[in-house]
């Protein structure tokens, strides 16, 4: 991701990277938090609890009709109060991709932080924090080919004594006495206890393998999946998507309704009649389904194991589906 080795922290996932910041930021009374309307609630509860118990704002940006975050929302919710921006660089269901660097851009503006929750963009597209200008980056490995309950968290050099670590023990104190303790460099000093040895191997193995693999190339063959699936999509009578149909502003995830279907009888059917597995109910973001009347919705996603034949499997079985309504 464009990082040096000091500014990159093991964590078990992106949800203990994002209360990390939440918890061991300084919070002061009257400062702002922005956040936005297509959050997991992994990017959204830390900072309602924030809100809800140092005495600061939490700001909800809105998303449009189509899924898409505009700028000028944003940056009319920004103030000199404003402490932090936390963001999702892809939603996990709707699949936007979001402006980060211009939101950076504002973010600097006021002096502001900028957290990036990268749990679906870093496995998919190549990612450069440096480029991004965020100040705090999240991801997990185990939506990049890599084992569970391990994961990062960029924390921007010159940024950590923003931070105080939220968890104290072993291997993060250079001295202790009875009565004080001084902390270790950075990463050492937010990587308290036994590490995750297992897990960060299998992380680093899915890292070398996708970096032969070419993350370009990852890209560029979700890309084809993804204009692939929005083309048959677009062909299927009562269907609702929720996100952009715009191939450009999206990675390959595709939550969406059938009507005279309920989310969970389409999960069932699609097993049954072709072996193929997706998620259903509200994929952890639930403000964001029932803003746009979904009681849930199917998400089937798309990765670099995945090819154009599944594709149109999945396109027909969901016409198969749909027929069955009319029988």
């Amino acid at each position: 991701i464009g990082a040096k080795f000091e500014e990159l922290v093991f964590t078990p996932g992106t949800t203990a990277s994002i209360n990390m910041v939440a918890q061991g930021i300084k919070w002061k009374e009257g400062d702002e938090i922005i956040v936005t309307d297509m959050e997991h609630h992994s990017n959204y509860l830390p900072w309602v609890e924030v809100a809800r118990t140092r005495g600061v704002k939490l700001k909800v940006v809105q998303s449009d009709e189509n899924g898409r975050l505009p700028l000028e929302a944003i940056s009319s919710s920004i103030s000199k109060r404003t402490r932090l921006i936390a963001i999702s660089h892809a939603s996990n269901v709707l699949g936007t991709l979001n402006r980060v660097k211009e939101i950076a851009k504002l973010a600097k503006e006021v002096d502001a932080l900028l957290l990036v929750d990268g749990a679906q963009s870093v496995p998919h597209i190549k990612v450069d924090v440096r480029d991004l200008g965020c100040d705090f980056l999240a991801f997990s490995g185990h939506k990049m080919l890599g084992p569970t309950g391990i994961g990062g968290l960029y924390i921007r050099q010159g940024v950590e004594d923003e931070l105080s670590p939220p968890w104290l023990g072993g291997g993060i104190v250079e001295y202790v006495s009875m009565d004080r303790y001084s902390l270790k460099e950075m990463p050492y000093r937010f990587e308290p206890g036994t590490p995750n040895v297992a897990g960060a191997i299998g992380l680093g193995e899915a890292v070398l393998y996708l970096e032969r693999v070419g993350m370009e190339r990852v890209e560029e063959h979700e890309r084809r999946l993804v204009r692939r699936t929005l083309k048959g999509l677009r062909d299927i009578e009562g269907l609702r998507l929720l996100g952009p149909w715009d191939e450009h502003d999206r990675l390959g995830i595709f939550s969406f309704a059938l009507e005279g279907f309920g989310v969970h009888e389409v999960a069932l059917l699609l097993e049954e009649l072709a072996r193929i597995v997706v998620r259903t109910g509200y994929h952890c973001a639930q403000p964001l389904h029932m803003k746009h009347g979904f009681e849930g919705s199917v998400r089937a996603s798309l990765y670099i194991y995945n090819t154009e034949e599944e594709v149109d499997v999945l396109i027909s079985t969901l016409e198969r589906i749909t027929k069955l309504n009319k029988k």
